[in-house]
């Protein structure tokens, strides 16, 4: 077991091995402490960090919103984001900018059905769970130390396509909320796809989605 609040737990990591960090690398402070114990650092750190990290304030006005390719300013007032490039310059880890997560038991459908997303103009980006787990796999075996790729199906929507998509395939009516004026974000997963040859298994959010309600994912 693992856990950075328990630095009696530090030492359980075995000196070659490889790491998948899955929750925020926060607070720096002890991120910084746990890697000093490291006396060989593992051969692989990948880090699962946010597409959030983007959310540097912005006054453009575009819309739709411009593409977000690994080259963007991010946040470093964040908590989150100083332990991530701390990992990233100090340790050579593997950067993933997470877009959101969704899958079985995560369903977006739930989330309108919930009324906790309706329709808007916002841009959302996904990525299914299934292949989360295989590019932190690729990423393991591929990836290049320092280096940091963003996550996502590379199709980003807005919540009123999918709002209006959810009704007609399935029957599922937004609940009223209060309309959404950000644009949100379009992150571009190219160099994910480029550097680490990684195919997409769920590219099609509503294929995905048709799978999730039939109980066949």
């Amino acid at each position: 077991m693992f856990d950075l609040e328990q630095p009696s737990t530090w030492l359980n990591i075995p000196v070659d091995a490889d790491l998948i960090w899955c929750f925020p690398a926060t607070p720096l402070e002890q991120v910084q402490a746990f890697a000093r114990t490291l006396d060989a650092p593992p051969r692989r750190i990948v880090v699962l960090g946010s597409t959030s990290a983007y959310d540097a304030p912005s006054q453009s006005t575009e819309y739709p919103p411009p593409w977000i390719d690994e080259s963007a300013p991010i946040d470093l007032t964040k908590p989150r984001v100083q332990g991530e490039e701390f990992l990233r310059t100090n340790c050579g880890a593997i950067v993933l900018r997470v877009a959101g997560i969704y899958g079985p038991e995560r369903n977006p459908l739930d989330w309108i059905r919930q009324g906790r997303v309706g329709p808007s103009r916002k841009y959302v980006n996904l990525i299914h769970v299934e292949d989360l787990a295989s590019i932190c796999l690729a990423a393991l075996e591929r990836g290049k130390p320092g280096e940091v790729y963003n996550v996502s199906d590379g199709t980003p929507r807005t919540w009123k396509d999918i709002c209006e998509t959810a009704q007609q395939r399935w029957g599922v009516t937004a609940a009223a909320v209060k309309e959404d004026h950000l644009s949100g974000k379009r992150i571009s997963n190219a160099k994910l796809r480029a550097e680490l040859g990684y195919a997409l298994r769920h590219q099609d959010l509503y294929e995905a989605l048709a799978l999730i309600e039939s109980g066949t994912e």
